[in-house]
């Protein structure tokens, strides 16, 4: 009997389960939180929909939920009461395994069998309330389906705690196999990781109670649902059958905002087995697109716009590195590491890595975009030296000083973001791939070697500049060592091939390092001829030895004779009078006779002692008048 005056409930009970337990404690386990949480929820909704027992002594007896009064609040009230009795049984089953609490264990385990059945009696009420609004076409077969998914897995959960391991093994069969179907048919991305999740938390017990029943291939999960699922699903679900039609004749056609393109590696497509990870991929791929416009834009458009568009990828992917490893970190508190992997073999921890990889792949892309951009803004192409052979210095445009430190820094940059790629999981599985990533390592430090000899040789330190050549040329080795390790490079054959790089780079580097090499040698030779030793007149102290020569007397000519560095010899006329200053050689005196001496002596006055300060200054003596 249909009821089209009366509106249509939308009532997702897995997905508000899955949220409420990953907002308030169940991520990490606790239990209690979660309890408390569901606690707190109840009293509110029974506030909200008037269905309290009334104030005082006087208790008021609630007026039976029927169809017709049913509202998503009492759905939902039906759904918290089941997940605070559950979340109590877990919480009173993890206590009775303590050591501290085993002379009360029997009793914990007792309390904790009945706070179950209790959970499995409000999840029955919320499934026959959803099968009634069903009927009357106030609820739609996916949340009709979903309700009984989350009644059967709960049904099958209290089975298997009580040692039931065939019906639980039935009851957990049957609910893997809808939410297949539900997976199957789901018009969003978010929809289908939602099911998926909830199969992978229902796949090890499948696998326990196969293995407590003696089958011998209890390992394979997909096998035994395929067996007991189409067998018993029609006496565990009322119509099922006829249900899972609905469902497929209800499969909406949605745009391609809300569905998630298929991220393939290395010819595999990578499992995203979370809703709340799908939501940031969304976000990715949004950006993904803008960034492809701009690069099949004009060159002009592409300088201006394109560091804008890889931040906004990069937020993204930031958001969804996070996320990955905040899931990961859960699933290794939970301890279920290959069981959520699939039949792939491919968990959270590759997914974490993969979008890790995409992380720097694009933040290389941006660095590498942002250092072309400079160089082309400073009047130099890719090449690193200033002009070429041919050019004089004189036709030569003038380079800003900033602009090779500037540069030297996002190589530093990449090379960071090259660094950390290369210890990730999936590029180490991959040999190609690492000897891939290992040559562009290279390939960087000898174009970092080359931009700070350009810096060095600015400040006429030509012997430093020809130093940093010879290690870039080391390098440059080791780039084409790397490369003729595998057969193709793959991050060139990549998608997308986030640093290109090729034999006639490789050759042009080369060139560059060597002309950049003669050049540097050249103005060498005009500077000082070639000359390594440091002229003594232009030596200049350092300011501890200006602090330090006011208490210590230093040996300044000593130091330059150990250092190799020999000071200019003092003219044989002069005198040393201190440690610090040298005036001239005063005039050869006459030598007086004895007598005249002693009378000069004799007669001379003592002199006039100086006029005494009074106050503290004469009471602490000289200390106020010493110098540093």
């Amino acid at each position: 009997m249909t009821d089209n005056s009366k509106p249509t409930i939308v009532f997702r009970a897995l997905q508000l389960a899955n949220e409420q337990r990953n907002a308030y404690g169940l991520r990490y386990n606790d239990f209690v939180r979660y309890r408390k949480h569901c606690a707190n929820r109840t009293h509110r909704l029974r506030s909200s929909l008037k269905m309290t027992h009334g104030k005082g002594r006087d208790f008021k007896k609630l007026a039976p939920l029927t169809p017709e009064i049913v509202k998503d609040g009492h759905l939902q009230l039906l759904l918290f009461e089941a997940e605070r009795a559950w979340a109590y049984a877990q919480e009173l089953i993890t206590s009775a395994l303590q050591p501290f609490n085993q002379d009360k264990a029997s009793g914990l385990r007792h309390t904790a069998t009945g706070r179950f059945r209790r959970a499995v009696n409000w999840s029955t009420q919320l499934l026959s309330l959803c099968q009634a609004l069903y009927a009357s076409s106030r609820m739609s077969a996916e949340n009709l389906i979903e309700a009984t998914i989350y009644t059967v897995i709960l049904n099958g959960r209290f089975l298997r705690y009580r040692d039931d391991f065939e019906d639980a093994l039935i009851q957990l069969s049957v609910a893997r196999g809808l939410l297949d179907d539900l997976a199957n048919t789901a018009s969003t991305s978010r929809d289908q990781a939602l099911a998926v999740l909830f199969s992978d938390e229902i796949s090890p017990e499948i696998r326990y109670c196969a293995h407590e029943l003696g089958r011998a291939k209890a390992y394979d999960i997909n096998g035994v649902v395929s067996e007991l699922s189409p067998k018993y699903r029609n006496q565990i679900v009322e119509n099922c059958d006829s249900l899972v039609t609905k469902l497929q004749a209800e499969e909406k056609t949605v745009t391609s905002k809300l569905k998630l393109t298929q991220r393939l590696w290395e010819g595999q497509p990578v499992p995203v087995r979370y809703p709340e990870l799908v939501d940031v991929l969304l976000k990715v791929e949004e950006a993904e697109k803008s960034l492809r416009s701009i690069q099949l834009s004009p060159a002009g458009r592409k300088a201006r716009s394109g560091v804008t568009a890889y931040d906004s990828v990069l937020a993204a992917l930031s958001d969804a590195e996070e996320i990955s490893r905040k899931l990961q970190e859960t699933q290794q508190v939970h301890g279920a590491g290959a069981s959520a992997a699939g039949g792939g073999g491919r968990d959270i921890r590759f997914v974490h890595a993969y979008i890790t990889y995409q992380h720097l792949s694009r933040r290389i892309q941006r660095d590498l975009l942002l250092m072309n951009t400079l160089l082309a803004s400073g009047g130099t192409d890719k090449s690193i030296h200033l002009q070429k052979a041919s050019s004089s210095k004189s036709k030569a445009r003038p380079v800003d000083n900033r602009l090779y430190p500037a540069v030297v820094k996002l190589l530093d940059t990449v090379l960071q973001s090259l660094t950390q790629m290369r210890t990730l999981s999936v590029v180490d599985d991959n040999p190609d791939l690492a000897s891939a990533v290992e040559a562009r390592i290279a390939f960087t430090n000898t174009r970092r070697c080359a931009y700070l000899a350009q810096c060095h040789a600015a400040v006429a330190k030509y012997a430093e500049a020809l130093a940093l050549l010879q290690h870039g040329t080391i390098h440059l080795r080791e780039t084409v060592s790397n490369l003729s390790l595998s057969n193709s490079d793959v991050i060139n054959n990549g998608d997308p091939a986030f640093f290109p790089l090729n034999n006639q780079e490789i050759k042009e580097l080369e060139g560059t390092i060597a002309s950049d090499g003669v050049h540097f040698k050249q103005d060498w030779f005009a500077y000082n001829g070639g000359s390594v030793k440091v002229d003594p007149s232009t030596y200049k102290k350092p300011l501890f030895f200006n602090i330090a020569l006011n208490y210590v007397e230093l040996d300044m000519e000593r130091l330059q004779q150990r250092a190799g560095k020999e000071p200019t010899p003092a003219p044989p006329t002069t005198t040393t009078l201190s440690s610090q200053t040298k005036v001239e050689a005063m005039p050869e005196r006459k030598q007086l006779p004895k007598a005249k001496i002693e009378l000069i002596e004799s007669t001379a006055e003592p002199p006039h002692p100086a006029p005494g300060r009074g106050g503290l200054s004469n009471l602490l003596g000289g200390w106020w008048n010493k110098r540093g």
